[in-house]
């Protein structure tokens, strides 16, 4: 074989397309065709063309915005989604296989365009994939069959000759959020500002808009503040469709449970160490491994119970996608439910010596226990907020902090000795709490989505459950003065607090 025949042979396709928002009427029969071609269901779009009236009359025209997945170069859901049913074919096509869907929303998260959603009759994850059945067969994805008015092309980016490669490489052409450094090989010619930035055009007051479902309590709708238009020009969104929020109270409640499991082992384990709780402590015998395997188990059941299909949750076992940190926070649970198993048969037999191997190893899987959820939150690439390197250490604290609350009342029945120090600890994390949380709704944010989440916990939607939550935080401090009665208030201030947290997260509009 010749040099050139074997520069042919290695030659591989990528995949582009290119959206000429100059051309575009807003028929929508791109979303009609793409619905027929591949059985979309009613209520759920993988394109959709958004409206937004620009400027004030009579000066004012509609803007469109062709709505779709942007076929990343580094997709981050197919980083995040725990089974490969997420992949990138060879020849850039961002794919999904629903047979191995196990529903748990991770590749919504991640998707900062909100281009992934979840079908409601099979209920796996499906966006836009290029029509790559029909490109199998040579044929164009069928919303390009249909445009009236061939606003949009697709092509071989790699190809020089082909007019997308053309187009992208000698015509001025944007993407949508180019700083989340996905390598979109979506482009949009003339497109307006107004369009591509989902904060640029104000909301129509309650998310009324023309043609449309009302917004409901789980879309992502920025409720009435006037503050966070990315635009000087007199915009209005006048067509959008619902966008859900992937993660609802169950992942909110999975945070503070999963606290529970790892503090409750964590606190009498670090007591041991710096021996101001007896190795022969009851606390630290029966009660850490016992309650913090109770909590584990409620998590667990949690993040199953969240599953659109719970029946697969094995799949994350046996055939994990190793770059998902959902597999590697379920191999940490694993690892550490094994632990507090070892643990309570090493109490159960008398066996001090095997205690004291564990420490090391409880020590370790305990912390990344309490920890790996941020790495988890870091891989939604959509959430702005939760890319707080301090997130890792502020849920080390928030462990410790519900370990020490949940042993007190087991400590006042067992060992009263044990209650100065659960307290003391109680009281030191509540106070690297709240100095955490006062820094994260204080301090500038590097992106306006990420201020925004800020604005929708702390002015917005989730205002009341956060500050009753930091009212409630705020008794923790004074646990060495109130004592047992401060414990409850801590328990439930954090858990109103994480659930601020994790839905105003998600509550920034993407699209």
């Amino acid at each position: 074989m010749n040099q050139q025949s074997e520069v042919a042979s290695e030659y591989q396709a990528k995949w582009a397309k290119v959206i000429d928002q100059t051309r575009c009427i807003g028929c929508h029969a791109c979303t009609t065709a793409c619905k027929s071609e591949n059985l979309v269901p009613l209520g759920v779009t993988r394109t959709y063309v958004k409206h937004v009236d620009v400027g004030v009359f009579p000066q004012a025209r509609r803007a469109h915005q062709v709505t779709r997945c942007n076929q990343c170069a580094h997709a981050p859901c197919v980083v995040a989604c725990p089974t490969t049913a997420m992949f990138k074919r060879a020849d850039g096509i961002v794919d999904f296989d629903k047979s191995i869907c196990i529903g748990c929303k991770a590749c919504m998260a991640a998707c900062p365009y909100d281009a992934i959603f979840i079908n409601p009759e099979d209920h796996s994850a499906e966006k836009c994939n290029f029509c790559a059945h029909r490109i199998d067969m040579g044929l164009e994805p069928a919303c390009v069959v249909v445009c009236p008015v061939e606003a949009i092309l697709v092509g071989d980016i790699n190809d020089e000759a082909s007019k997308v490669a053309s187009l992208v490489n000698r015509e001025a052409v944007n993407v949508r959020r180019p700083e989340k450094e996905t390598l979109p090989k979506l482009f949009y010619k003339g497109a307006h500002q107004a369009t591509l930035d989902p904060l640029a055009a104000r909301r129509p007051t309650g998310g009324l808009f023309m043609w449309s479902e009302q917004a409901t309590g789980t879309d992502t709708v920025v409720s009435g503040n006037p503050d966070f238009n990315n635009t000087s020009a007199a915009a209005l969104l006048s067509y959008d469709v619902g966008h859900a929020i992937p993660w609802d109270w169950r992942v909110s409640l999975y945070t503070w449970t999963k606290g529970i499991a790892a503090g409750a082992y964590l606190v009498p384990l670090l007591l041991v160490v710096f021996s101001l709780m007896s190795a022969s402590s009851p606390i630290w015998l029966w009660v850490a491994p016992v309650l913090s395997g109770i909590f584990l188990a409620i998590t667990g059941g949690l993040l199953i119970w969240d599953l659109e299909h719970p029946a697969r949750f094995l799949l994350i076992f046996t055939r994990p996608q190793w770059r998902s940190w959902l597999v590697k926070g379920a191999f940490i649970i694993a690892g550490y439910s094994a632990l507090l198993a070892l643990h309570f048969i090493a109490s159960l037999v008398g066996s001090r010596d095997v205690q004291s191997i564990l420490i090391p190893i409880g020590l370790t899987l305990g912390t990344l226990t309490a920890v790996y959820t941020a790495y988890l939150f870091a891989q939604a690439k959509a959430r702005d907020m939760w890319q707080n390197p301090l997130l890792p250490p502020h849920l080390f604290v928030q462990a410790l902090l519900l370990g020490s609350a949940a042993l007190a009342p087991f400590a006042a029945w067992l060992e009263p000795r044990a209650l100065t120090a659960l307290f003391w600890t109680l009281g030191i994390t509540s106070a690297i709490h709240l100095l955490l949380v006062w820094g994260e709704i204080t301090l500038a944010h590097p992106t306006t989505h990420a201020r925004l989440a800020v604005w929708e916990m702390t002015e917005g939607r989730y205002r009341a459950v956060f500050w009753v939550g930091l009212l409630l935080s705020l008794v923790g401090l004074f646990a060495p003065i109130f004592g047992l009665t401060s414990v409850s208030f801590a328990l439930v201030g954090l858990l109103l607090y994480e659930h601020a947290y994790v839905q105003a997260g998600q509550s920034v509009p993407l699209a």
